[in-house]
Parts: structure tokens; sequence; C-alpha cells
């Protein structure tokens, strides 16, 4: 377990930003994972679960992320929407999907909107807040990190689990 404290919210961001970058590796045959993730080789899409109490960096995390995969667009918590689908063109993965589960009371309530699908895909990276409500339904080959609030102000606790 790897444990990482980022003191404000541009350097949860520029965590994000790096972690995509040094993790995500394309190879001839899809995306490819070093650091933490190399013994990670997901059958279907790769799932990085973000877990941890409201105002903890997920988000934050999230908005650092897509920008190391080169999306530009300004990214928000999908909380009413669920999820948000992201076309990638410099990676070998094909979609980036932000989830939030938060609202999800049954995993069961994912399905009608094809989740299952893009979880088969391996071609699809997902990013899910709230992972703990749709655990059911998540495959066994997810990185887990969880997010904690600091004893500080605006300290944060990131642990790659």
């Amino acid at each position: 377990m790897n444990t990482l404290t980022t003191f404000s919210s541009a350097s949860t961001r520029l965590f994000g930003k790096e972690f995509a970058k040094k993790n995500l590796k394309v190879s001839a045959e899809g995306g490819s994972f070093g650091g933490k993730t190399e013994n990670l080789k997901p059958r279907g899409a790769f799932v990085i679960a973000l877990s941890g109490e409201l105002g903890s960096g997920k988000t934050t995390f999230v908005q650092g992320f897509v920008r190391g995969l080169g999306i530009k667009k300004r990214m928000t918590s999908p909380t009413f929407i669920i999820f948000r689908r992201f076309k990638l063109s410099a990676l070998s993965f094909k979609f980036l999907y932000h989830v939030d589960a938060y609202r999800i009371k049954k995993s069961a309530d994912l399905a009608m909107l094809g989740f299952k699908e893009i979880l088969k895909n391996p071609k699809n990276i997902l990013l899910i807040e709230w992972p703990e409500n749709i655990k059911k339904i998540l495959p066994k080959e997810v990185l887990w990190i969880l997010f904690k609030h600091g004893k500080k102000e605006n300290e944060r606790k990131i642990i790659l689990k």
C-alpha cells in the first residue's frame, strides 16, 4: 500500500495528471499499466475505484487525471447524470468514463444504462467515485484509491491499495 500526502487542490490535481501519464502506457494490444498497476491486467475495462468521504479529493484527482490524458474539457462530478463519456484520441483506449455512483442505491440501476457492456470493453477506462455503492458489479481487477482528509486544512491522504 502506497500513501501520498497532498496539501492543496492543485497538488491533488497534479498527482492525478502525473498518475495518468505514468501509469497508462500505450501498447500494441491496448492499454498497459506501469508502476503500482503493473500486475493489474484487466480482461475488460481498466477500472479505478476512487473511495473516500465527501470533499476528500476524488473529483479533484479526476480533474488532473483527465488533463494527463489530454482532455481539455472542464471536469465536474456527474452526480446527477451518473456518468460522462470522453473520447480519447492519443491512447489505444477509446473512451474514458467518469462515473459518480453516489446516488445509486442498487447496482442493477446501472444495468439499463449499458454499464455492463462498458465494463466489458478493454478499450475503456473508468474512474468511479463512490464505488462502494456498486461493488457487486465491479470486476475483480480494480485499482482502489482511498482518499482521506488530513489533519491540516487542505491536507489529503491518497492511498493506493
